[in-house]
């Protein structure tokens, strides 16, 4: 979707909103450690696509905590935010942190012959 100004704004009013509902209002234990990594507003304000991250072993506990809370978390919303609509939200996993450290586990673990000094042909020294 096309980014705006305005849209961006509204991304990031709900985003702040969202992670503070869960920090502080929403007492479920297997949402404890989740992080709001991003949302995506639909031009109505309909319906909002919310990207959120947490450790890979409590995926299928985080997907159900948020399942189950989501009733509490727009009836939250809709008392904080002022919208005429309250968005539908439909939770996904960001899974881009969780790459991002397989590939830094990756690069750390060079191969000792990768590690010989070359040239400029690739040839070693």
């Amino acid at each position: 979707m096309k980014q705006t100004p305005q849209s961006r704004r509204l991304n990031e009013a709900l985003r702040a909103e969202l992670a503070n509902i869960l920090l502080l209002q929403v007492s479920d234990p297997r949402l404890a450690f989740v992080t709001v990594t991003g949302v995506e507003v639909s031009r109505d304000r309909s319906v909002a696509n919310v990207y959120v991250a947490a450790d890979v072993a409590h995926y299928e506990e985080v997907e159900a905590g948020l399942a189950s809370a989501k009733g509490r978390i727009r009836t939250l919303l809709g008392q904080y935010l002022n919208w005429r609509v309250v968005p539908d939200l439909r939770f996904h996993l960001d899974t881009s942190i969780d790459e991002a450290q397989r590939i830094s586990h990756a690069l750390a673990e060079v191969p000792e012959s990768l590690r010989i000094p070359k040239d400029e042909e690739g040839y070693p020294l």
